[in-house]
């Protein structure tokens, strides 16, 4: 049995203590939102203490109609948002926009939109080269690669449709809801919520190339839905959070064929709890020992601790989010604090995180955002 094999092992010291960091002062906060109109203020910048969890706003900015996911470039140059809407420059389907981002303020210039290739886009990417945008389009039922030029604009999209449906209401067609590649960048994955799948792609990110693999590289359980994919550090594991059956599927990644094992999979929520529900988003911690997923409706974080030997879970703790449905979280790159944001209460929320615990406290900050959809930390850059 590995280092956190028990729940109470969680608290021993001496088995698998992650290192001490140094912390940085401050980090910024990029937040998308459900704002509805191209002309409202959608995308807004705070500073967090990194020390107290306290917010600050420092802009508010035009992104675009509903820029409800983003992704910033790893060198803080540009950041990409879709704009998860039905019809874009009078076409059915939604967009992607591209921004300069100021290296003094944090503040974003628009630089292009292209069309998303499908409606309603609800998560983008980006490849580890930071050549493409990966991008699934939920409503449209498809996935698209829109190439990145030096300059950080866009290019036209290449889409993939997918087709199928699942049994339950919300799996009528294909609803794409996540494209991420790999952490070797030589497959990419798009997370299907209608058709209970996981489809891959070998990605060629030089010629800017996504080829679909014969066969699902996951099939999840018949009315799971799943939402959301996200690895280990360790690049041989990874977890899988279904929104319609409240669950999170460990994985083993098979990095040669690009294909998943499923090793196990748990309840979200805790056994008392009889509501609705659906998941959200999922982040495991920086130093691999502990994962985070969200509940809407029981409007909770799960925390759950890594089996060091085989990667499986054991839940510790449940946490309220102190509002309305927690679309998306993250983590700070130290591991050290999480942020909620709470899209039907227009609010985020911070939350220490005890590195060797894992366990969530509240910070007791809280900062007033309209329909918070997506919140993207790093540390302070600006000059």
């Amino acid at each position: 049995m590995g280092c956190f094999g028990l729940a109470a092992a969680v608290l021993v010291a001496g088995c698998g203590r992650p290192a001490t960091a140094t912390l940085p002062a401050d980090y910024l906060l990029y937040i998308g939102t459900n704002q509805g109109g191209a002309q409202d203020s959608s995308i807004f910048l705070y500073r967090v203490n990194a020390g107290t969890g306290a917010f600050t706003k420092l802009s508010a900015q035009l992104g675009g109609a509903s820029p409800t996911y983003l992704t910033l470039a790893p060198n803080h140059r540009f950041l990409y948002a879709v704009s998860e809407t039905q019809t874009f420059r009078g076409a059915p389907g939604g967009g992607v926009s591209s921004f300069a981002i100021d290296p003094h303020s944090g503040g974003l210039k628009a630089l292009g939109q292209q069309p998303s290739g499908g409606a309603s886009p609800c998560y983008i990417s980006l490849d580890h080269s930071g050549k493409n945008a990966l991008v699934a389009n939920y409503m449209g039922g498809n996935v698209s690669l829109l190439p990145v030029a030096a300059d950080g604009q866009l290019s036209v999209p290449t889409t993939d449709q997918h087709t199928g449906s699942g049994p339950h209401k919300n799996q009528n067609a294909s609803h794409a809801h996540c494209l991420l590649p790999d952490p070797a960048n030589k497959f990419a994955f798009a997370v299907n919520l209608g058709t209970d799948q996981v489809v891959g792609y070998r990605l060629d990110a030089a010629a800017s190339r996504l080829t679909r693999l014969p066969e699902p590289a996951f099939v999840a359980k018949p009315g799971a839905g799943p939402r959301h994919l996200t690895f280990h550090p360790n690049g041989k594991t990874a977890y899988l959070i279904n929104e319609l059956n409240s669950t999170l599927t460990t994985l083993a990644y098979d990095a040669a064929t690009g294909h998943f094992r499923e090793l196990q999979t748990v309840s979200a929520l805790p056994a008392s709890y009889t509501g609705d529900n659906s998941c959200a988003d999922v982040h495991v911690a920086p130093n691999g020992l502990f994962i985070y997923a969200s509940n809407r409706g029981h409007n909770s974080i799960a925390v759950f601790a890594i089996d060091s030997s085989n990667g499986t879970l054991v839940p510790i703790q449940d946490v309220d989010t102190q509002g309305k449905t927690p679309r998306n979280f993250a983590l700070d790159p130290s591991g050290r604090l999480l942020l909620v944001a709470n899209q039907n209460s227009n609010n985020l929320v911070s939350y220490r995180v005890d590195p060797f615990s894992g366990l969530l406290t509240p910070t007791g900050q809280q900062a007033t955002v309209p329909s918070p959809m997506f919140v993207g930390v790093v540390e302070d850059f600006r000059k």
